[in-house]
């Protein structure tokens, strides 16, 4: 049974290699620096994020991703930097991205401001042709032998340069972002195949709702697009005290196909650090061979600002996911 797995996902490589998509992540609305650039900075002080994903338990090779990034503003070039690095396994191949950032900000009323960022980098993507397992293939040392000419029997690496592209808005009460990661698609080249990573747009929204003196609510929305397939992403979250949240999320590819339903909660440890966990709970076909997806966050905030310069005369809600 695991040679067919092993089979099964190389296959779904394949497809990925035709249309490789960004990673999945339930807690968006905690790490928007990830999906966009425009972002960097607009914690407002020093903020480091820590991420890692299993999705799928139970199910043989299935994804597991972690994040790490960190970005803070630069007040005297008017604007923020970040950095991110990302790695993803799934079945047989590998992925790895290292991202630097700098955007512009500009103040556009008394409570808001709009960012426009860029950042580039370098996109590694890794077959291991060792782990492929065939019906017809010869499997005893010193090499595997696949019987296909089509696929590799050493580990073969690929390297491509990456740009993405954000504008974020950053209001009292409401946010608004809208994204392009791949802007120039550049191809990852292997031996045997190559990756085509493809461009894919993200528009976020969110809006902050008062409900008591130690109640909000914060509902918002994600939609991930390459054009011809549209992921979208619902969720509500509920804040006590600006101290613990608990939240729902609801995913969708379209109409007729539902991905998954989310529960998350998160907690602030100290002043400076937040903890997140999410849970999916499977609803496509899939749900019939694995329990379901684990995500954590870990948030570290400095808290103040870094360096000299005048902030933006923008009046900043920290309560803000």
């Amino acid at each position: 049974m695991k040679k067919y797995y092993t089979l099964f996902f190389f296959f779904a490589f394949l497809n990925l290699a035709l249309a490789q998509q960004p990673a999945q992540y339930s807690l968006y609305n905690l790490n928007k620096f990830n999906f966009n650039p425009g972002y960097a900075g607009l914690d407002n002080s020093l903020s480091l994020t820590g991420v890692y994903r299993i999705q799928w338990v139970n199910l043989p090779e299935s994804p597991v991703t972690q994040n790490i990034n960190a970005h803070m503003p630069l007040y005297f070039l008017s604007g923020g930097v970040g950095f991110e690095f990302e790695n993803e396994t799934l079945g047989n191949w590998q992925q790895s991205k290292a991202m630097l950032t700098y955007n512009f900000q500009l103040p556009i009323s008394r409570t808001g401001i709009l960012s426009i960022g860029l950042s580039g980098g370098i996109i590694q993507r890794t077959l291991d042709g060792t782990r492929i397992i065939t019906p017809e293939g010869i499997y005893e040392p010193p090499v595997p032998f696949h019987n296909d000419p089509n696929l590799p029997e050493v580990r073969e690496d690929g390297t491509a340069l990456a740009f993405n592209f954000g504008a974020f808005y950053q209001g009292e009460k409401l946010e608004m972002g809208l994204s392009a990661m791949n802007l120039t698609e550049e191809p990852v080249e292997l031996t045997t195949t190559s990756f085509e990573s493809e461009r894919t747009y993200f528009f976020y929204t969110g809006y902050n709702f008062d409900i008591s003196k130690n109640l909000t609510l914060n509902p918002s929305a994600l939609v991930k697009s390459n054009i011809s397939q549209t992921q979208i992403d619902f969720s509500v979250i509920v804040k006590y005290n600006d101290n613990i949240f608990l939240g729902t999320s609801f995913r969708g590819y379209n109409s007729d196909n539902t991905d998954a339903l989310v529960l998350m909660t998160g907690i602030k440890l100290s002043e400076k650090i937040r903890l997140a966990y999410a849970y999916d709970l499977s609803l496509s076909s899939l749900n019939t061979v694995n329990s379901g997806s684990h995500e954590i966050l870990l948030n570290y905030n400095l808290g103040k600002p870094i360096g000299k310069g005048k902030p933006p005369r923008v009046i900043y809600n920290p309560r803000f996911l």
